[in-house]
C-alpha cells in the first residue's frame, strides 16, 4: 500500500515533471502498473482509481462493497466511494477537471509496456476536463530504478552467469572431441544444476542451442527431439538467473567447437560490434550528460547490423529492462523497431544489450550483456566482455 514516505518521493517527482497529479486506474489487473504502486492486496472485481496530487493528499475512489482491499489506506487520506457509475465519474472529474496528468497511456501505443487504460477510461478522464500525459518516465523511476543491493546481487550474479557458460562451452567441446557429444538438453540441465549450486534461481530456461536452432531465437531444447553438440557446430548458451531476494542478470554467449568457418566469424563479428557501438553511444551520451532513449541505442546497434548486409536476419530489439518487476522489466527497452521506445534511460535503470542475427536453417548468432546508468557512467555486466568467438 502506499505509504506516506512513497507519496512524498512520488510527489517531488510529479512536481519535477510539472504535472498536477497521477490517477491510477485499474480493473480485474489490467494495469500491473497500478496495482504494485498501489499495493493492492486481496481480490477486487470492480474499478477503482487512486489520485496522486503533486500537492495534497491522495484519494481512493473504490467501490462501496469491497472495502477489504483498503483497510490498510492511511486514515489522513480520502476513500471515495461509489456504488452507481454516474457517482465514480463525478469523483473522478472532482479530482482532475482542469488539471494536467499522467496515467499509463502511450500515445499511438508507442510504448506498450505502459499503455494499459483502454481508451474508454481516457475518453471519460478527458471527458472531465483533464489533459492527459504518458507516465512513461515515471514507471522507469519507481519501478525500474535499481538499490544499491540490487546492483551488488546483480553484479555477483552477473560473474557467477559468464563463469557457467564458459565452463558448459568446454564440458560441450570435450564431449564432442572424445566422440562422445551431449545434447542440447543435457546442457541445459547441467546448467540448472551449477544454478542450484550457486543458489540462483530462475523461472524458466536457459537456453542451449546448436548452429541451425541457434537461428530460433525463442528455441528451447527438448529431451525428445535430441541435438547433439558435435564438431563444427555453433552454440548459443543464453542463460538468466538471480539470487531469491536478487536482481536478474541475463547473458548470451557463443562458441564454435572446433574451428569457425568465415561464415560464422563474420556473422559474429557483426553482432559483437553492433553490441560495442550501442554501448559506445550510451557511455557518450551519458559522459557528456544528455539524455539518453532506449530508441537511440537500438538505432547505433542496428545501423552496424544494416552496414554489413544482415539488417534482415536482425528481427527483435536490441534489449529489454531489467528491474525487480521482471527479467523483462517496466522500465525503458532498448527499442525502435517492435516499438518507438521514447522513455529515457534514467539513472538507476537496468538493461540488456543484445544484438542478434538469425538465418533461418543456417546460422545464429547472439551477444548479449547487461548494464546499468550510474550517473554519467554505464556500468556494463560482466565486467569481461566477449570479444571473439570462443572455440573448444
Amino acid at each position: 500500500m502506499l505509504t506516506p514516505t512513497s507519496v512524498a518521493s512520488l510527489q517531488s517527482a510529479l512536481r519535477d515533471a510539472g504535472v498536477d497529479g497521477w490517477l491510477l486506474y485499474d480493473f480485474r489487473g489490467i494495469n500491473a502498473i497500478a496495482s504494485g504502486l498501489v499495493g493492492i492486496k486481496g481480490f477486487v472485481s470492480r474499478r477503482w482509481f487512486v489520485w496522486v496530487p503533486a500537492q495534497g493528499t491522495p484519494v481512493a475512489i473504490t467501490h462501496v462493497i469491497e472495502q477489504h482491499p483498503w483497510l490498510d489506506w492511511p486514515a489522513a487520506w480520502e476513500n471515495r466511494q461509489y456504488s452507481a457509475w454516474p457517482v465514480l465519474e463525478a469523483e473522478v472529474a472532482r479530482c482532475v477537471k482542469g488539471k494536467r496528468i499522467v496515467m499509463e497511456y502511450s500515445p499511438g501505443d508507442a510504448v506498450p509496456y505502459v499503455d494499459y487504460v483502454p481508451a474508454g477510461v481516457l475518453e471519460m478522464v478527458r471527458a472531465s476536463g483533464a489533459t492527459v500525459e504518458t507516465s512513461g518516465d515515471l514507471v522507469t523511476r519507481f519501478l525500474a530504478v535499481w538499490t544499491d543491493e540490487q546492483r551488488r546481487t546483480h553484479c555477483i550474479a552477473a560473474e557467477q552467469l559468464k563463469d557457467i557458460a564458459y565452463a558448459a562451452f568446454r564440458r560441450a567441446g570435450a564431449a564432442a572431441r572424445a566422440g562422445a557429444p551431449i545434447t542440447e538438453y543435457a546442457l541445459t540441465e547441467w546448467i540448472k544444476g551449477e544454478f542450484a549450486r550457486l543458489g540462483l534461481w530462475t523461472d524458466h530456461g536457459p537456453n542451449v542451442s546448436a548452429t541451425e536452432n541457434a537461428a530460433n531465437p525463442h528455441y528451447d531444447p527438448s529431451p525428445d527431439q535430441p541435438r547433439y553438440l558435435k564438431i563444427g557446430d555453433i552454440v548459443l548458451i543464453d542463460l538468466w538467473a538471480k539470487a531469491p531476494d536478487g536482481m536478474w542478470a541475463d547473458q548470451t554467449y557463443m562458441a564454435s567447437i572446433g574451428t569457425p568457418s568465415a561464415r560464422a566469424i563474420e556473422v559474429w563479428n557483426a553482432v559483437r560490434d553492433a553490441r560495442d557501438a550501442a554501448i559506445t553511444l550510451l557511455r557518450t551520451q551519458l559522459a557528456a550528460g544528455a539524455p539518453v532513449r532506449g530508441g537511440a541505442a537500438d538505432d547505433a546497434a542496428r545501423a552496424v547490423i544494416v552496414a554489413r548486409g544482415f539488417g534482415q536476419y536482425f528481427t527483435h530489439r536490441t534489449g529489454h529492462s531489467i528491474d525487480a518487476s521482471g527479467l523483462h522489466g517496466s522500465g525503458a527497452h532498448l527499442d525502435n523497431l517492435e516499438t518507438r521506445e521514447e522513455r529515457v534511460l534514467l539513472n538507476g535503470s537496468g538493461f540488456s544489450i543484445e544484438p542478434g542475427i538469425y538465418v533461418a536453417g543456417e546460422i545464429g548468432m547472439r551477444t548479449e550483456v547487461n548494464a546499468y546508468v550510474d550517473g554519467k557512467t554505464l556500468v556494463v555486466t560482466p565486467a569481461e566482455l566477449q570479444v571473439e568467438l570462443f572455440v573448444v
